[in-house]
């Protein structure tokens, strides 16, 4: 979709308006940027001071339906622990729900033939993607990984070789709505992947705690794990807190790797391309995504940017497909007709090639 230009105008400005003239500098700083339109501007909503009568119900006389505190509970616990059984063995289980891990399940969702499991360690997925770096809101989008932003829905401002999208949270909570609504993929937050499970030379799931109990097994006697059996893991374990790259640190502690050197220096140019390069099956069984990559690889870090996060994740999830013996884009298995959301966009055009 071709970009719109749109011109910023400024307001009438009264003398000594401070607030104003700082709007009207940094609106002036954009009149060069394009923003992309994603879709058309829902209808104007028309505010009225009085409830419409076609209105479902009157917030002046508002009553709740009845419900017993038993059902609440019996309703809740059902559903949990029928997830709990249906994801104890499934096809993929992701760890870590930062950028990198939701745009794998993003992508391994549109294939409705494969079960998808996300297990976060936090009560709030979406890892660093809340805020952009420094505790700024900003998100910046390195070319062409904007691309993955017009198929999510999530609008920016396009400047020459990068886009803004205005809030961090904007990307994070649009793509985990959107994942959430699938019906194959089940986020199970605020469990901790503690462990691997690893049969014949090969990672075949995940031990799972609550994370709380996890945090602190050095304050209480033994509490024992549960345990997800997956055919293929993906690592997405980020670089910082209390799991950062766990994944790649216990193969390492099992003598499965050789070692995890640490992320070098920052340096974003050199970063973004060696994530996703390296973005790779690093043990059978076990795929690493995103930070984690630089982790185990020694890449550099890249800081406030995220486009590397997004584009591995959908290289992660595409590998997956490929151990899955499904069609995937990595060895251009993906033909025309075959479930057309997994064809990826062309960096040069809007044109879709079915080639990593």
């Amino acid at each position: 979709m071709a970009a719109a230009s749109i011109a910023f105008s400024s307001p009438r400005l009264s003398s000594g308006n401070g607030v104003a003239e700082s709007l009207a500098s940094s609106r002036s700083s954009l009149a060069g940027a394009r923003v992309k339109v994603i879709s058309s501007p829902p209808a104007a909503i028309s505010c009225s001071s009085s409830i419409s009568p076609s209105a479902r119900y009157d917030l002046n006389k508002f009553s709740f339906d009845p419900i017993k505190e038993s059902l609440v509970a019996r309703e809740m616990t059902r559903r949990y622990m029928t997830d709990m059984i249906t994801y104890a063995d499934t096809d993929v289980v992701i760890v870590g729900a930062g950028s990198a891990g939701l745009s794998c399940a993003y992508e391994l969702s549109k294939n409705p033939n494969v079960s998808v499991a996300v297990v976060e360690q936090s009560v709030s997925p979406g890892g660093g993607a809340w805020l952009g770096g420094q505790l700024f809101s900003a998100m910046i989008v390195r070319k062409p990984a904007h691309l993955f932003l017009d198929e999510v829905g999530v609008p920016y401002d396009e400047l020459e070789h990068y886009v803004v999208v205005k809030h961090a949270a904007l990307f994070t909570s649009t793509i985990m709505s959107k994942v959430l609504a699938r019906p194959n993929v089940k986020l199970f937050n605020a469990v901790a992947a503690e462990d691997l499970i690893i049969k014949e030379d090969k990672v075949a799931g995940v031990v799972t705690n609550w994370a709380l109990v996890s945090m602190n097994h050095h304050t209480q006697s033994c509490m024992d794990p549960n345990v997800m059996e997956a055919k293929v893991v993906v690592s997405s374990c980020g670089h910082d807190g209390p799991f950062g790259a766990a994944g790649v640190k216990r193969l390492k502690s099992i003598g499965m790797i050789d070692s995890v050197p640490g992320m070098k220096a920052l340096d974003m140019n050199t970063a973004e391309d060696a994530i996703v390069r390296l973005t790779r099956e690093v043990v059978p069984g076990m795929i690493v995504t995103g930070m984690e990559v630089a982790e185990i690889d020694g890449a550099p870090r890249m800081g406030p940017t995220f486009g590397a996060m997004m584009i591995s994740g959908q290289k992660a999830a595409h590998l997956a497909l490929k151990s899955l013996g499904m069609p995937n884009a990595i060895d251009g298995t993906l033909k025309a007709g075959y479930l057309p959301e997994l064809v990826l966009a062309s960096a040069e055009d809007d044109e879709t090639t079915a080639t990593a």
